[in-house]
């Protein structure tokens, strides 16, 4: 135990000095080896230290990308059309706890979570979700062995947007319903800090007006909302997001969250790189990416962090290209 404690303070320590040092970090694309599909709407998440994309618009198969040797694999096609969703790794799969399936506009959400697990290839469904937690494009995030789920829209792009806030204990199947968060969004990304639940970025898709449906796309929101796991109460952070948009990216370095990307009301995907001081509540904007994206996710390895597929235009786009935040 002793030996793991230092590990882990060692790495923490190397960590919180790569992020002291994120105003020198640039984009640069990384080349496509191998086969990887081009989608949006998908996941992408680290699975002992390799990247799995999953799912998105269209039955797309698993793509899993090596960053040490650069290079893509293709592996099985789920049973399904699945997308809009954060996934979370427990144990040894990766978990589908608020996802969508179907076409723009009126997408549903899952009946039942979905699990996939990377050394097998296997797609396996899993338990039912009563229908009171169903919706899709929620925030997901793992705390002591308890999936939280937090925001999301319960009916595809139409209606139904919550701030709806309920944890999953995947030990015992069980649902709990918890105090509800501050504001209402869907289309972004949940991520745990220490004993803190940040929720950034998204919208309300429920937003429409008579003669523009497609109004949501402005209604983003740009507050970031945060909730104490000891104390179990929620905050609002009095700076806001600068660049207000949804479907962006988020990942963690030392004491600092990055936000990428996303999508509003211009007719390109944002490429912004934000960056939130967790000791200030300060942000700060640092290098623009190469290409514009939303509808995917950030993973930060080794110091390092990276954004694949997705899309770089308002609404539907497909990107194959991967992109990499790394020192000069």
């Amino acid at each position: 135990m002793r030996i793991l404690f230092i590990v882990g303070f060692l790495l923490s320590i190397a960590a919180t000095g790569y992020a002291q040092k994120l105003d020198a970090y640039t984009w640069k694309t990384l080349p496509s080896n191998g086969e990887v599909t081009g989608r949006h709407e998908n996941a992408f998440v680290e699975f002992q230290g390799k990247f799995y994309l999953l799912g998105g618009r269209g039955n797309n198969p698993v793509n899993v990308f090596d960053p040490n040797a650069q290079t893509w694999q293709a592996l099985k096609t789920p049973p399904f059309e699945m997308h809009h969703f954060q996934p979370v790794v427990y144990g040894d799969a990766i978990y589908l706890v608020s996802a969508m399936t179907g076409k723009y506009p009126r997408e549903t959400p899952l009946s039942h979570i979905w699990i996939y697990y990377p050394e097998r290839d296997l797609w396996k469904e899993g338990p039912e979700i009563p229908e009171m937690y169903r919706r899709g494009s929620a925030g997901v995030a793992v705390f002591n062995d308890t999936i939280y789920v937090v925001g999301g829209i319960e009916y595809g792009h139409t209606s139904g947007t919550t701030n709806q806030f309920d944890a999953y204990d995947p030990r015992t199947n069980t649902w709990k319903s918890l105090t509800k968060a501050p504001t209402i969004r869907d289309h972004f990304n949940a991520i745990v800090v220490g004993q803190k639940l940040y929720c950034i970025g998204g919208r309300n898709t429920s937003f429409h007006h008579p003669d523009n449906f497609s109004a949501f796309f402005g209604a983003t929101n740009p507050y970031v909302d945060v909730y104490d796991f000891q104390t179990q109460r929620w905050i609002t952070l009095a700076h806001q997001l600068p660049v207000a948009t949804a479907a962006g990216g988020v990942a963690l370095m030392g004491n600092k969250i990055l936000y990428v990307g996303g999508e509003n009301n211009d007719p390109k995907a944002h490429s912004e790189t934000q960056c939130l001081s967790i000791e200030s509540g300060e942000w700060k904007l640092l290098s623009l990416m190469h290409t514009g994206r939303h509808g995917s996710q950030l993973i930060q390895h080794n110091g390092k962090f990276y954004i694949a597929a997705g899309s770089p235009k308002r609404g539907g786009g497909e990107l194959q290209s991967i992109e990499i935040f790394a020192p000069e």
